[in-house]
């Protein structure tokens, strides 16, 4: 009885050393961006005051940042992409894993077999073929076909709302579920598309939160492909715009800090709303392995 509380006991510090250790940058950008002293800032950098709200804390950080970039844009461009990829991404995905799982076709396991595949492939190994691709294709803008999709926004969406991983999740997901409702909607008159989205769709919320979570971590971090396809401000995204920001001098660090804060929120919020679902699918993933 002792060694099992002393081994829960060392488990406990473990974790918590280990939450310490990943909570230390957060905890830094945070207490940095309310230092209104770049001077203070600088010097508490190699101390322990680096991570304590002391000396002048304000918001001008905070107002640098809105006066000296388009923060606003380059939120809602983010905000409104990431939420159309997602969203795209999520019906797309789902369908053709649903497809897989579900119907017998021919090729159907060397289309399986390819989407695996696919998923061991980094994005940037097919980055510039990608970015020619896009380049060379047409585009209905301003009442006349156009060539090319640079500097746009669907540029930043569309090779994008296929993910092999989220097919693949979403995939292990639907082979899983007892195919005993199916059938009985099948029964009762329902088609393919009525079992699928009254049905599969509502008892896969786990697997939705979890592939909504990643893709919007995802997307909404991404700066290789928008530094490649976006040439001015109209359609940056955050972290475009903080790669713009942080090149400027005078490099003010708690601006920087400010900045960072403001870009992190958003993906904190999703995760929150998400938690309960996203932590449920991991731990069934984990049991079913």
């Amino acid at each position: 009885m002792k060694a099992a509380l002393q081994a829960k006991l060392v488990a406990y510090v473990l974790h918590a050393l280990l939450c310490v250790f990943f909570l230390f940058p957060l905890l830094f950008m945070g207490v940095s961006a309310f230092k209104g002293d770049e001077m203070q800032l600088l010097q508490d950098m190699g101390t322990l005051r680096a991570f304590l709200p002391v000396g002048d804390l304000s918001l001008q950080n905070f107002r640098d940042v809105a006066e000296r970039t388009r923060f606003d844009l380059a939120f809602c461009n983010s905000v409104g992409l990431v939420g159309i990829t997602v969203v795209l991404g999520l019906l797309v995905n789902s369908m053709l894993a649903y497809a897989l799982a579900r119907f017998q076709f021919p090729g159907r396991q060397v289309l399986l077999a390819s989407i695996v595949a696919l998923i061991v492939i980094p994005f940037e190994a097919i980055a510039v073929p990608l970015l020619l691709l896009v380049n060379q294709l047409p585009w209905f803008s301003e009442g006349a076909w156009v060539q090319g999709w640079l500097d746009s926004y669907h540029v930043q969406v569309l090779p994008f709302v296929a993910n092999a991983f989220s097919v693949y999740l979403f995939y292990q997901s639907f082979i899983a579920l007892p195919k005993d409702l199916e059938e009985a909607a099948l029964m009762d008159g329902a088609g393919p598309w009525r079992i699928y989205w009254s049905i599969v769709m509502p008892l896969s919320k786990p697997v939705i939160a979890t592939v909504a979570v990643l893709q919007c971590l995802a997307r909404w971090g991404d700066l290789l492909w928008p530094v490649m396809v976006v040439r001015g401000d109209e359609h940056a995204t955050l972290p475009l715009a903080m790669q713009t920001f942080f090149g400027q001098f005078p490099r003010q660090w708690g601006d920087v800090m400010a900045f960072a804060v403001l870009a992190t929120l958003p993906t904190l919020l999703v995760f929150l709303v998400f938690q309960r679902w996203f932590v449920r699918s991991v731990v069934s993933s984990a049991i079913k392995g």
